[in-house]
């Protein structure tokens, strides 16, 4: 019997496609054990959204060796595509690289232990694969790969190729899957989710409207580009009685220029309209986002743009990234790069501003009902039960009552301590 351990970075959709390859390798017969000494295979997939991603990815690979040198080593993921040719031979430690559509073929890999990277602009049709055991409270589907949108500052669309969505069929009976296995919720992910249906003659509502008629208690939608949440289709979510108004959006800058110089295709007062139209059509919607922040020949008044439309704005959190320069982009090129110190600094007053905008938001919930996810698994350190809102408010119940694990419960907010959300059962 072969012993793997897998590691993921990165974004949900890796998340998902780590539980994937767990679930082949175990049907064939592989143990999953915790501790690299005590495993034959080490699988990390990779993330490569900044350049300390790849790093990271390194380092850990190199860690792995070092603990148990005689450990098949496989990186798979984002880093893996990237991958230049001429670098791998300095990556000794590194025994097979499996590309992002490959690392579905992970059996015939191990078995043949050969590396795989395919072309990914040569692969046009989604790579569908279902999910039949899940551990986890909530289940991840992903609806849609790739990108075609090509910002400046991105490697992804290189990663993953073309946009492709799912078909419709295919998505429905996954969550069917995960009904049947009792999941309650299920959260729609992919690289860019507002893309989906595009090359299928759909529309994201199209989806919904059909993931509507199943019986999913509630759903969650991925990050989505300000462009894609239209009037249709929040009118849409805003009447659903299963959508969970939490919105991610990729914003990235609050900055005119800066966001023409990123190949966003939309301005700053279409990001502050839609934030307030949400606000406004929904209760206590969680709004979070995505900003870069030191983009290249972002100058000191555009970066106060910036801060100051996110102190205006009514977003719930704020992400914050100092931008990273990714090699073959076209930010690379542009003039004007920051020095670390002073991307650092900006990164620290815009995370200031994240710090203030999640506590207020949270303390709006105070005194409030909400339903909440119950998890399958108790707090560690207090026994209580702990669960999310439909808003994505992380809380603790004041119950240890294990037979309402993985249910859904209306709760009143009452209390918010050293950082922590405490409720009770209505």
């Amino acid at each position: 019997m072969k012993k793997f351990v897998i590691k993921t970075h990165g974004c949900k959709t890796n998340q998902l496609e780590s539980a994937i390859i767990q679930e082949k390798l175990i049907e064939a017969g592989y143990v999953e054990v915790k501790k690299i000494q005590d495993a034959d295979i080490y699988i990390l997939n990779s993330c490569s959204v900044t350049s300390n991603s790849d790093e990271e990815a390194f380092r850990h690979l190199r860690h792995v060796k070092n603990v148990n040198p005689d450990i098949l080593t496989v990186l798979t993921g984002c880093t893996a595509q990237l991958i230049e040719e001429d670098f791998i031979k300095e990556l000794s430690y590194i025994d097979i690289f499996a590309g992002n559509d490959d690392k579905f073929r992970i059996l015939d890999i191990l078995n043949e232990r050969k590396s795989l990277v395919t072309d990914i602009f040569g692969v046009n049709q989604f790579n569908n694969q279902f999910v039949h055991k899940y551990d986890k409270t909530r289940g991840y589907l992903k609806i849609q790969d790739g990108c075609n949108n090509y910002c400046s500052y991105c490697t992804i669309p290189f990663a993953r190729g073309n946009s492709r969505s799912n078909s419709i069929e295919n998505i429905i009976e996954q969550i069917n899957i995960f009904c049947s296995i009792g999941l309650k919720e299920v959260v729609l992910t992919g690289i860019h989710i507002g893309q989906w249906g595009e090359d299928i003659e759909h529309t994201l509502k199209d989806l919904l409207n059909e993931i509507e008629k199943t019986d999913i208690k509630r759903y969650r939608l991925g990050s989505l580009n300000p462009l894609e949440l239209g009037k249709d289709l929040t009118e849409f979510l805003s009447s659903s009685e299963k959508f969970c108004p939490h919105f991610h959006l990729s914003l990235q800058s609050l900055c005119d220029k800066t966001l023409k110089n990123m190949n966003r295709h939309y301005s700053v007062s279409v990001c502050m309209d839609l934030i307030e139209e949400l606000n406004s059509k929904f209760v206590l919607p969680y709004i979070g986002s995505d900003i870069i922040v030191g983009f290249p020949g972002e100058s000191e008044n555009d970066f106060l743009e910036t801060l100051t439309n996110a102190k205006a704005s009514g977003l719930s959190n704020i992400h914050v990234f100092p931008y990273s320069l990714r090699k073959n982009t076209a930010a690379e090129k542009l003039p004007g790069h920051l020095s670390l110190s002073e991307k650092k600094n900006r990164a620290a007053l815009l995370k200031d501003v994240a710090v203030y905008k999640n506590k207020s938001f949270v303390q709006r919930n105070l005194n409030t009902t909400s339903q909440v996810l119950i998890e399958k698994h108790p707090d560690k350190k207090s026994g209580l039960l702990k669960g999310v809102t439909k808003n994505y408010l992380n809380v603790l119940i004041d119950s240890m009552d294990k037979s309402l694990l993985n249910t859904i419960q209306t709760v009143k907010i009452v209390k918010f301590e050293n950082n922590i959300l405490f409720c009770n059962i209505i």
